[in-house]
């Protein structure tokens, strides 16, 4: 397999839109090298390929879905009365997001 090399994580960046300064490039290609390494000692097993891929971590695998049953839930005013701000049933939070004024 080919290496990532420096023009393809810029270019990757780019057309993520998440242009990366030289030192970030650097770290994401020092990252890559360590991955590949990895990667080169896993093939080093032999047999490898024979191996059948897992489609889970444990060998006899088995779910049961539970029974659903409808229980009680704590009243929602017992609950409000945890919070700092409320208006009417719900919770008050600060606005976190400005409005950049594009609108679709």
């Amino acid at each position: 397999m080919a290496k990532f090399t420096r023009d393809m994580v810029i270019d990757y960046a780019d057309k993520l839109l998440i242009g990366l300064t030289d030192e970030e490039v650097q770290m994401v290609l020092d990252e890559f090298e360590v991955i590949d390494k990895n990667i080169d000692l896993i093939n080093e097993i032999p047999n490898i390929s024979d191996v059948t891929p897992m489609t889970h971590c444990l060998d006899n695998f088995e779910f049961e879905l539970r029974e659903d049953v409808v229980e009680e839930s704590t009243d929602i005013d017992d609950l409000l009365q945890n919070c700092d701000s409320t208006l009417d049933r719900e919770v008050k939070v600060p606005k976190v997001v400005e409005d950049n004024g594009i609108h679709e």
